[in-house]
C-alpha cells in the first residue's frame, strides 16, 4: 500500500510539473505585453524598457521559467502585476471560496446522483426511469455557463418581476450581501447559503445527472451477478443483501468516477465563478489572463493542478480501502 501511495505521489508531481511548464511557455508566447499594460499606453520606450527590466521580461524565457519554479517551490509566489499586491495574498483570499463551492457541489453531485441512480435502477424500464433518464441527459448536455445564466433569469430576475417572496429571489452574484457584516450569525449564514444556492445548483445539477446514469448502470450490472443469488439462497436478510452485497459492490466504480470528475469540477468552477461574480480562483484566473498577469496565472494554475492531483490520490486511496482485492494485490 505504501508503494502504491508513493508511486501515485511521484506521478502526480510529474503531472503538476508538466501542466505548469506548458502553462508558463504558452502564456509567455501569447500576444500582449504585461509591461505595456503596467505602465499604460502613453509610456515612452525608456519607461517601457525599465518596466520590462523590473518585471524581468527582458531575460530569456528559459531563465525566467527556472527562476519562477525555484521561487515558487521556496514559497515566493511573486507579485501581481495588475493588482499590485502579493500573489499569495490573492490566493489565500480566493481559495476558500473556490473550495467551498467545489466541495459543496461535490457533495450535492454524489448525494443526489446516487439517490436518483438507485431510484432508476429500482424502477428499471418504467416511466419513472425513462423520465429521469431523459431529464438527466438533457441537463448533462448543458454547458455550465448556459445553465447558470438560465438559473439567474429564473430565480433572480424572474422571481423578482413576478413579485414572489424574498426568500425565493436568489442573489445572482457575490458571496454575501453588502451588509452581511452587520447581520447576526444566523442571518449571515442564511445570506451565505442564499448566495451559494445558484452556483451550487449549476454545478450540482450537471454532475448529479451524469452520476445518476453511472450509478444506475453499475447497480444493474451487479444485480445480475451470481453472488447475489448465493446470498439470497443462504437465507440472508434482504436488507443485508441489498446494502452489504449489492450496494457496496455497485458503488465501488463510483469512487473511480470521483477521481475522474475532479478535473471537470474545477474547470467548471471557472465559468460559474465568472457568471456569478463568485470571488474564487477561477475568477482570478480569467481576470489575470486578460491583464497578462503572469504571476497570478501561474500560481492559480499550479494550485488547481495540485488540487486535482490530490483529489485523484484521495479517490485512489478510498478505492483501495473499499476493495480488499486492491490491497491484496499490493502485498
Amino acid at each position: 500500500m505504501a508503494r502504491r501511495i508513493l508511486r501515485r505521489i511521484i506521478f502526480g508531481l510529474g503531472l503538476v510539473l508538466a501542466v505548469v511548464t506548458a502553462t508558463f511557455f504558452l502564456i509567455n508566447l501569447a500576444p500582449g505585453d504585461p509591461a505595456r499594460l503596467w505602465v499604460g499606453p502613453g509610456a515612452g520606450p525608456d519607461e517601457l524598457a525599465a518596466a520590462r527590466h523590473i518585471l524581468q521580461l527582458d531575460r530569456p524565457i528559459l531563465i525566467r521559467y527556472l527562476s519562477w519554479l525555484t521561487n515558487f517551490a521556496g514559497g515566493n509566489w511573486g507579485f501581481s502585476i495588475a493588482q499590485q499586491r502579493p500573489v499569495a495574498q490573492i490566493i489565500l483570499n480566493a481559495l476558500p471560496n473556490t473550495l467551498l463551492l467545489a466541495v459543496s457541489s461535490l457533495f450535492v453531485t454524489y448525494a443526489a446522483g446516487i439517490v436518483i441512480g438507485l431510484i432508476q435502477a429500482a424502477r428499471n424500464n418504467t416511466a419513472i426511469d425513462t423520465g429521469l433518464t431523459i431529464g438527466g441527459l438533457f441537463i448533462y448536455g448543458m454547458p455550465s455557463y448556459w445553465l447558470g445564466i438560465m438559473l439567474v433569469l429564473i430565480f433572480s430576475y424572474g422571481t423578482a418581476r413576478a413579485g414572489l417572496p424574498h426568500w425565493l429571489q436568489l442573489p445572482a452574484m457575490g458571496v454575501s450581501s453588502i451588509n452581511a457584516d452587520l447581520m447576526p450569525p444566523a442571518a449571515r449564514l442564511a445570506d451565505r447559503i442564499r448566495h451559494l444556492a445558484l452556483p451550487l445548483l449549476t454545478l450540482g445539477a450537471i454532475g448529479a445527472a451524469g452520476t445518476a446514469r453511472f450509478v444506475r448502470g453499475a447497480v444493474l450490472d451487479v444485480r445480475a451477478e451470481r453472488f447475489l443469488l448465493t446470498a439470497k439462497a443462504k437465507g440472508l436478510d434482504p436488507l443485508s443483501v441489498q446494502v452489504r452485497h449489492l450496494l457496496r459492490n455497485a458503488l465501488l466504480p463510483v469512487i473511480t468516477l470521483l477521481g475522474l470528475s475532479l478535473p471537470a469540477l474545477f474547470s467548471g468552477t471557472v465559468f460559474v465563478e465568472v457568471i456569478f461574480a463568485w470571488p474564487g480562483m477561477g475568477r482570478e484566473i480569467v481576470a489575470a489572463v486578460g491583464a497578462r498577469d503572469y504571476p497570478v496565472v501561474m500560481a492559480t494554475t499550479t494550485i488547481f493542478a495540485i488540487l486535482v492531483v490530490a483529489g485523484n490520490l484521495i479517490a485512489d486511496l478510498l478505492y483501495a480501502l473499499a476493495d480488499p482485492r486492491i490491497r491484496r494485490d499490493e502485498l
